[in-house]
């Protein structure tokens, strides 16, 4: 509301130099409490039969009291603006105060004592009864102003304080999600040639092997996968449905190589999954993991089991598979995992994911907060 009202004035004040606008700030203001002073004076001669100009009342106003507190005022505010420690500490207000009283009480007096004509030797007295004149004359005025100027620059440096720290707090939001974000694409960098080299291992398997039909058609799903891959690396989250899909058309992919040896059970997929944010490419690692903890690792036919469960506030995401005793370790583990594990960090503090043997299964276990999508 301030500086809506100050840019209408007819000139530029904020365009002004600071000094500038300090001198012109405190001459609007005293102008206008001389504008009042001289209309209630105007208003009491009237009530009480004065004969008085207005024009004259006001010039009298601003001349004798307003013109020093104006002084007062502009001097003031480039002191503290130019040294503002001098009012740190509560000895040093009161040291200005009293220099204050001590040197512009006198001062003001005298102005006014000049303009009025008192300034004749025969009517100066005592020195004593001088000095209370001196000290006396102008004492509300002078002590409200040097209070006001005081809460203003207080106010002022109270309001600095406050936008730097907004700025440094914005500096390092900005500075922390631009990290983040390079986090996010370093993680990424590192997730899709990752799988884009598992995938071509799938097909330069059936190549040796010599079937030549299954290749081309595996070849044909790769670049199938190739376009969700390359399209969700440009967002920054898509939707677990979106994610299953992309899993069962991997998984298809992966049957041309095992064959009827791939068996993967998927329960619990209904509507919620398309309401829940996720981290693209957040299913495969974990099913990769898993066919080469089940099928690389063993003889027979596999037992993948993908479960979704809505557990309270969280969607809950379980990959399973056989890991007993007698199976080797699993050699490409872990890469996978500890990309997912931090892409969901990312995405949202309350996600994430835990791995490790249960019973004779190995089981990844993601928690995903329920919200819906945009």
């Amino acid at each position: 509301m301030k500086h809506r009202l100050l840019s209408r004035l007819p000139f530029p004040l904020f365009a002004l130099p600071p000094a500038a606008r300090t001198v012109a700030l405190a001459l609007l203001a005293w102008t206008a409490i001389s504008a009042l002073g001289a209309l209630q004076t105007y208003s009491d001669n009237l009530r009480s039969g004065v004969d008085s100009h207005y024009p004259a009342l006001f010039v009298t106003w601003f001349a004798e009291y307003a013109l020093p507190l104006l002084v007062l005022s502009v001097g003031l505010s480039l002191v503290l603006a130019r040294w503002p420690g001098l009012i740190e500490r509560p000895r040093n207000v009161l040291l200005l105060f009293v220099g204050l009283v001590l040197v512009f009480q006198p001062a003001q007096w005298t102005w006014m004592a000049w303009l009025r004509g008192y300034l004749d030797a025969a009517s100066l007295g005592e020195p004593w009864q001088l000095l209370r004149k001196m000290l006396l004359v102008g004492w509300f005025s002078t002590t409200g102003t040097f209070a006001a100027i005081l809460a203003l620059h207080y106010w002022r440096r109270a309001r600095e304080r406050e936008l730097a720290w907004r700025r440094a707090q914005t500096d390092m939001l900005n500075l922390r999600l631009a990290l983040e974000e390079q986090r996010t694409l370093a993680l990424r960098a590192q997730l899709e040639p990752h799988f884009l080299f598992n995938a071509l291992n799938a097909i330069s398997a059936l190549v040796r092997d010599g079937d030549k039909a299954l290749a081309l058609g595996a070849i044909g799903r790769l670049s199938d996968l190739l376009r969700y891959a390359l399209s969700a690396s440009a967002r920054s989250s898509t939707t677990v449905a979106a994610e299953l899909d992309f899993v069962r058309d991997y998984l298809d992919l992966q049957r041309l190589r095992y064959g009827e040896r791939l068996r993967v059970h998927v329960e619990g997929a209904d509507d919620l999954l398309h309401a829940v944010e996720c981290p693209p490419l957040l299913l495969q690692p974990l099913v990769e993991n898993a066919l080469r903890h089940d099928l690389d690792c063993r003889a027979g036919p596999g037992d993948i089991r993908l479960h979704f469960a809505r557990e309270g506030d969280a969607l809950a995401i379980r990959v399973t598979n056989p890991a007993g005793s007698g199976v080797s370790p699993n050699p490409g583990a872990g890469l996978g995992l500890a990309n997912t594990r931090e892409r969901l960090r990312l995405l949202h503090p309350g996600a994430s994911l835990h791995a490790g043997m249960k019973g004779e299964r190995f089981v990844a276990e993601v928690r995903l907060p329920l919200a819906e999508v945009d």
